[in-house]
C-alpha cells in the first residue's frame, strides 16, 4: 500500500468520526447565506405552526357552521374575529384547514422522499458498486419507470388500492426511487475506482463495510440536497392529485382538495383558492431556499460564492 493510499484510506475512516461537527459546519454555511437563511425560518415557522396550532387557534377545521358560510378575512367588510381568514361553502374555517393541511402536506412530502431515497440508495450503490448483470437490470428498470408518465403512473396505482396517505406516500416514494439511484449510481462508479477504496480492498475488507464506511459517507451530501428539493416537488404531486380527488380522501383537509372545492366560488370568494395557493407556494418557496443553501454549503466550489 503506497502511502499516498494510505493516507487517503485513513483520511475516509476519519469521515465518519465527526458527523456532528460537519452537521455544525453546514449549518454555518447556510447561516452565512441570507436566502437560505431566511427559507429555514420560514419552514421552521410553518413546521412549528402546523404541529401547534391547536394550542393558539382552538377552532376545529372540519367543523361545518351553514350559517356563517362564505365569511370573508377579517380585514374585508363582513369578516368575523371568530374565523381570522374566512369560512368556505360549508362554513368550515379557512384557516384551520390551512394549518391542518400543511400537516398532510408535509407528511407526505418528507415521508415519501425518506422512502424514494431509501430504496434509491440501496439500488443506487449495489448497481455502481456490483455493475454487470445486476446493473443492467436495475437501470433497465429505471427506464421503465422514467419512459412511463408519473402522473399516469400515480394516479393508476392509486385507483387500484385505494384512496390514503399510506397508499399516496407509498406510491409517491415508490415512484420517485429513479431519480436517487441513477444519482448515487453516478457517484459511485467514480468512486469505487478511488485509492482509499482500493486501499480498503487489499486491506481485506468485505465488499460491504466498503460501501457502507468508505463510500456511501461521500455520497450523502448530493443526496441531501436533492432530498431537500424534491420534497418542494412531492407537496406539488400531492397537492395536484388531492386536486383531482385523487389525493387523501376527505375529511382530511389538505391544500389542493382545498384549492379543488373553492374553484367553483373563485368568483364571489377568492379567498377559498388564493390564500391555500399562498400556502402551497410559500412552503415550495422556503424549501428551494433551504435546498439552494444546503447545495452551496455542502458543494466546496461554491462556499466562497456570495448571494
Amino acid at each position: 500500500m503506497t502511502p499516498n493510499a494510505s493516507s487517503l484510506y485513513q483520511y475516509s475512516v476519519e469521515r465518519l468520526g465527526p458527523p456532528l461537527r460537519l452537521m455544525a459546519d453546514t449549518i454555518q454555511e447556510v447561516a452565512r447565506r441570507s436566502s437560505a437563511l431566511w427559507g429555514g425560518i420560514m419552514l421552521c415557522i410553518i413546521f412549528s405552526t402546523s404541529l401547534l396550532f391547536p394550542l393558539f387557534y382552538e377552532v376545529d377545521p372540519l367543523a361545518q357552521d351553514l350559517l356563517a358560510r362564505f365569511l370573508p378575512p377579517v380585514w374585508l367588510e363582513g369578516g368575523s374575529r371568530s374565523h381570522l381568514l374566512g369560512t368556505d361553502n360549508l362554513g368550515r374555517d379557512v384557516l384551520a384547514r390551512i394549518l391542518y393541511g400543511s400537516r398532510i402536506s408535509l407528511s407526505v412530502g418528507f415521508s415519501a422522499v425518506l422512502l424514494g431515497e431509501f430504496v434509491g440508495i440501496i439500488l443506487g450503490l449495489v448497481s455502481g458498486y456490483y455493475g454487470g448483470k445486476l446493473d443492467s437490470l436495475i437501470m433497465r428498470t429505471a427506464d421503465i419507470f422514467m419512459a412511463y408518465p408519473f402522473m399516469l403512473l400515480t394516479i393508476s396505482v392509486i385507483a387500484v388500492l385505494g384512496n390514503s396517505m399510506f397508499n399516496l406516500i407509498l406510491v409517491l416514494g415508490i415512484s420517485d426511487w429513479v431519480i436517487y439511484a441513477r444519482t448515487i449510481r453516478g457517484s459511485v462508479l467514480s468512486l469505487k475506482e478511488k485509492e482509499f477504496v482500493e486501499a480498503a480492498r487489499a486491506a481485506g475488507t468485505r465488499n460491504l463495510p466498503i460501501i457502507t464506511r468508505h463510500i456511501l459517507p461521500n455520497v450523502i451530501s448530493p443526496l441531501l440536497v436533492l432530498g431537500t428539493l424534491r420534497v418542494a416537488n412531492i407537496i406539488i404531486w400531492e397537492s395536484g392529485l388531492s386536486f383531482l380527488g385523487m389525493g387523501v380522501p376527505p375529511p382530511a383537509p389538505s391544500w389542493g382538495r382545498m384549492l379543488a372545492d373553492g374553484r367553483l366560488y373563485i368568483s364571489d370568494a377568492w379567498w377559498l383558492v388564493t390564500l391555500p395557493g399562498l400556502a402551497i407556494m410559500l412552503t415550495i418557496l422556503s424549501i428551494n431556499l433551504l435546498g439552494d443553501g444546503l447545495r452551496d454549503a455542502l458543494d466546496p466550489r461554491l462556499r466562497n460564492v456570495s448571494n
